[in-house]
């Protein structure tokens, strides 16, 4: 159950940050991630990071409830489905937050 509550929070807190991110508020990011981004490009390069962190931020909240849902029932599907969905979804957070930082900060640092 523990894992469950750390889980999901950690992945509400990252969630939480996406959407502040998405909303225009980029200063969350490290500094030399937006060091580069112009006035003009500050709200799509916010909206693309802030999609990558939101990605991220649900798929730990599902991994973990796949995760509860595994100890509940023994199933050792829900936790392939679980690492498995928590891998991919990562990867598509991290793939859409560089692109945003090579795009719009011309480089990652």
């Amino acid at each position: 159950m523990e894992t469950f509550i750390i889980t999901a929070a950690m992945g509400i807190l990252i969630a939480v940050i996406g959407v502040i991110n998405m909303s225009g508020n980029i200063s969350s990011i490290h500094r030399y991630h937006r060091m580069k981004v112009t006035e003009a490009d500050i709200k799509p390069f916010g909206k693309l990071v802030g999609l990558g962190t939101l990605i991220i931020g649900i798929s730990l909240v599902l991994y973990g409830t796949l995760y509860l849902a595994f100890n509940m029932t023994q199933n050792g599907l829900l936790l392939i489905l679980g690492a498995a969905e928590l891998i991919v979804c990562i990867v598509i957070g991290l793939i859409i937050s560089l692109y945003a930082m090579i795009k719009y900060n011309k480089g990652i640092f």
